[in-house]
């Protein structure tokens, strides 16, 4: 894809996801870059293109509360009078959709850097991937079995059991869009190869982030974590990971409640994830070459992950993602929307390798 720029990547936010039209108020709640999430540059891109498009623009900085994300009576006016609300802050993944004003367009962004927004995942035409999406949640709603493996021993199987309906997913909007809708755990078991074990975002705790020297197995069972195997130091490193973070929070440990795998191409995470394994949970999950399940904890999306990488996803036969490359041509409409859409169809010849992996894991 040529001409890439961030400006339009923000372009693509405010007219493809927002569908904003001139006129229209956007309030930006922004987090500002000291926290080491979001950069100095975003607000400033997203502002300045909005204008451009004859949009009224208010920024808010709503700081970061890792442990008591809510809304201030002054910010919830501010929301009030806005028309489209957009989240360049973790605040807009925290709260409840309950919590946020009905009636208004929220938008919580992936982009987190000029890099991003200047990259493919965000020039991307954004309704190229709400069409994927649904593509493959309508494979996967009528599927009777589908199959995961990983190069590191990753093996589970089960029939997806899809909750379509508006409130399966999230009403708040989510730019880029980089996954499908996640697939309930309790109808699959295996095993699951993890090379470490990361937070969801939803809470931050002490050691966030625990990395194994050799891989561990989740063995699970009807979408229930039943032990870790392999190597036993790290196995027991993993167990009372799970004691731990379970008991803090006083939460189901060995509830995995739900699945999805990245379907952009585009998304690439050009830093090392050990920099920053927030951000990069946070940011990354949209690449194909990461499957990302939600465990500990009965509700999405539990506080640790296991991420598999470079997955082979078969459903019904059919490889869709095959050792990490994700054959969006094979969904039933899958030529049809890359044909109307040369942006997704050039990401998918020449996806982005970079997960952020700069060393064995």
């Amino acid at each position: 894809m040529s001409d890439m720029t961030p400006e339009r990547g923000a372009r693509n936010l405010l007219l493809n996801c927002a569908r904003a039209s001139a006129g229209d108020r956007l309030l930006i709640a922004y987090e500002p870059p000291e926290f080491g999430y979001f950069d100095a540059d975003s607000v400033g891109i997203v502002t300045r293109t909005a204008r451009s498009m004859g949009l009224s623009v208010d920024a808010v900085d709503v700081g970061f509360n890792p442990d008591n994300p809510h809304l201030p009576q002054d910010l919830l006016a501010r929301f009030e009078a806005a028309d489209i609300i957009l989240f360049l802050a973790r605040l807009g993944d925290q709260l409840r959709f309950s919590d946020m004003p009905q009636g208004k367009k929220i938008i919580v962004s992936f982009a987190v850097t000029r890099e991003l927004f200047g990259s493919g995942f965000s020039n991307g035409h954004h309704d190229a991937f709400m069409e994927i999406k649904s593509g493959i949640n309508a494979v996967l709603d009528a599927a009777d079995e589908v199959r995961m493996t990983c190069p590191l021993g990753t093996d589970v199987r089960g029939r997806p059991v899809m909750n379509l309906n508006p409130a399966g997913d999230t009403s708040i909007l989510r730019f880029p869009m980089s996954v499908f809708t996640p697939v309930p755990a309790h109808s699959f078991s295996g095993r699951v190869a993890v090379g470490f074990l990361t937070g969801t975002g939803s809470r931050y705790y002490d050691n966030y982030t625990i990395e194994f020297d050799r891989p561990v197995f989740a063995q699970m069972e009807h979408g229930r974590l039943t032990r870790f195997a392999g190597d036993p130091k790290n196995a027991a490193r993993a167990e009372a990971q799970y004691d731990r973070v379970a008991q803090q929070f006083g939460i189901d440990r060995d509830f995995v409640h739900s699945w999805h795998a990245g379907i952009h191409p585009g998304c690439g995470y050009p830093w090392d994830m050990r920099e920053n394994f927030e951000r990069w949970g946070g940011a990354a999950f949209g690449n194909p070459r990461l499957l990302h399940f939600h465990t500990c904890g009965a509700y999405a999306p539990g506080e640790i992950s296991w991420n598999v990488i470079d997955p082979t996803i078969v459903i019904d036969g059919v490889t869709y993602w095959d050792n990490g490359i994700f054959h969006a041509e094979r969904l039933p409409e899958g030529p049809s929307i890359l044909a109307r859409h040369s942006c997704a169809a050039a990401l998918f010849a020449n996806p982005d390798p970079d997960i952020g992996l700069r060393a064995a894991i």
